[in-house]
């Protein structure tokens, strides 16, 4: 994890980069959106719009590959995704990129249940599906740019022993100790690198009347081991959605093995870093490794 040194931005620093930098919008009204996400400042931009800045330099790469690859991959995914419509500059004390994207409605899955999961569990698996088909000639490789989503598992072994160790009081080691092994073992990805949305999980996804109705932030966009994205079966699935998402799949078994692992590291070092300072956050993780957990313990992992 990286850790955050937020830089300050407010409704009338917002107010100032749009009206300066896209006039035809300076009549529209602002609005911040709560967000538990740590990379980004959002606001609302009239009824039709959204205005991202990030808030720390680690996260000011995500701009520009948003702005190059989004455009492209929108039209080619069977969930809508954010679009960006403008590219705003550096100005007013503020120091990087920013943009402008179309509005998503929808609320958050970490403030609006999921209640018609199998439509959940099939639609993540064809968004999931769409992604790796498309062409990754170019794409952008694991990096510090997407918190190395992607990589191999052996990658992470470090940080999820330490998270571990650190986690040790709340958390069943001897069992996160044996599923991360496991997972380990799995074979590794020998395709070719396919594109990865990175962060699946309920902050990351929108629901309309029950229904999943997007899939946003897609700051860890990159290309990779297809067992990273398969994490949301633990992150946002139960038990009963994780079967139907895993069978709308084509998967082998060692890429599931591999996903599992993926969650349970997500889960690990995310709620080490965020156990006291973030409680959508640390939730959210916490879910994850629980649910890891189960699936080893009655050997459905």
């Amino acid at each position: 994890m990286n850790q955050v040194n937020e830089l300050e931005i407010n409704l009338t620093l917002v107010k100032r980069l749009i009206s300066a930098q896209f006039p035809q919008w300076a009549d529209l009204p602002i609005e911040p959106v709560i967000s538990a996400g740590t990379d980004n400042a959002i606001y609302r931009l009239g009824e039709e719009m959204a205005v991202r800045l990030p808030r720390a330099e680690w996260a000011i790469e995500q701009v520009e590959k948003e702005q190059r690859w989004l455009p492209g991959l929108a039209p080619l995914l069977p969930i809508p995704i954010p679009v960006p419509l403008a590219l705003g500059m550096p100005a007013d004390g503020y120091p990087w990129h920013w943009s402008v994207y179309r509005w998503l409605g929808g609320e958050n899955a970490t403030v609006r249940r999921v209640e018609d999961e199998g439509h959940a569990a099939t639609a993540l698996a064809q968004f999931i599906t769409a992604m790796q088909r498309i062409d990754s000639a170019g794409g952008p490789a694991p990096g510090p740019h997407n918190s190395g989503r992607g990589v191999p598992l052996a990658a992470r072994d470090a940080s999820v022993r330490a998270a571990i160790t650190t986690l040790h009081s709340i958390v069943d080691a001897d069992a996160a100790t044996a599923v991360w092994e496991a997972a380990l073992q799995a074979p590794v990805w020998h395709g070719k690198p396919v594109w990865l949305h990175g962060d699946l999980h309920p902050g990351n996804v929108l629901v309309e009347q029950g229904r999943l109705s997007a899939v946003i932030d897609f700051g860890t966009l990159g290309v990779g081991d297809p067992a990273c994205d398969l994490m949301v079966a633990w992150t946002l699935l139960t038990a009963q959605g994780r079967n139907l998402f895993r069978a709308a799949l084509p998967i082998d078994d060692a890429t599931w093995l591999r996903g599992g692992g993926w969650a349970l590291s997500f889960g690990l070092i995310a709620l080490a870093y965020y156990l006291d300072t973030n409680p959508v956050l640390a939730g959210i993780s916490r879910r994850a490794i629980d649910e890891v957990l189960a699936d080893y313990k009655n050997d459905l992992l």
